[in-house]
Parts: structure tokens; C-alpha cells; sequence
């Protein structure tokens, strides 16, 4: 996007030249901003351009993507059918001994700890678990 200029700025210096962009290029380059998950910042540096300019196109009806030719996203939120159920337990909990510990664990796990213990290892071992 520079060349090289020997005109009023001396022999050998760089200079930018603006780049041309075809409505048809402008047309591809917005339409694929429209795409699931794609940003405009993504699709500004694919084309090293300004990201401003591509919100520039976007906002002019000449380029900017028509709704109904963008595809729909491929997994949409949906809401999933929940029931309620009455909780079931089998047995009752037996009242705790004296030192006697009992830990019901996600999944159903339990965790029984007789006698005497140490609680911070009993933590760590309960984190190891749940992790």
C-alpha cells in the first residue's frame, strides 16, 4: 500500500497512496461482518483497513449486508423442558455418632469419616474430590 516517490519530498521516501475500494469489494468485505461470531475488527485487519471505514460501509444501504441473504446462527438459545420431582430417599440418615462424620458427595457419593481426623486435610481431600 506505499511506494516510493522521488517527487517533492526528496529521493527514495515511502509514501501512502490511498486505496481504491470497488462497491463490489465494499459488498463482500461488509457482508462478512453479518457472520456468526465474526467482529468487524477480525474482518478490518483480513483487509488491513480502518475498522471505522467498515462501520462507514455498513451504515450506507449500497453495502450493507441484506438480512434475509445472512445465514442464521447454527446453535440458537433455546429453553429445554424441566420436571420437578418429588425427592426420594430410601433410607433415613442415622443420627451421627459421637466422631463419626458423613458426607453426601454431587452423584450421590457419600463420604464416611470415623475416629478422629484432621479437618484441614479433610477440606483438602473434600476439594480434591469435588474438583
Amino acid at each position: 500500500m506505499s511506494t516510493t516517490d522521488s517527487g517533492h519530498y526528496g529521493d527514495g521516501v515511502a509514501r501512502r497512496t490511498k486505496r481504491l475500494w470497488t462497491d463490489e469489494e465494499k459488498r463482500s468485505i461488509c457482508f462478512q461482518t453479518a457472520a456468526p461470531g465474526v467482529s468487524v475488527a477480525q474482518v478490518a485487519r483480513r483487509y488491513a483497513v480502518n475498522a471505522n471505514l467498515i462501520f462507514k460501509w455498513l451504515r450506507d444501504p449500497r453495502y450493507a449486508p441484506d438480512p434475509t441473504s445472512v445465514a442464521p446462527p447454527a446453535e440458537e438459545a433455546r429453553f429445554l423442558p424441566v420436571e420437578i420431582v418429588a425427592e426420594t430417599r430410601s433410607t433415613p440418615a442415622a443420627p451421627a455418632a459421637e466422631n463419626h462424620i458423613e458426607i453426601e458427595l454431587a452423584g450421590g457419593h457419600r463420604m464416611r469419616i470415623s475416629g478422629s481426623y484432621d479437618p484441614e486435610a479433610l477440606a483438602r481431600l473434600i476439594r480434591g474430590l469435588t474438583a
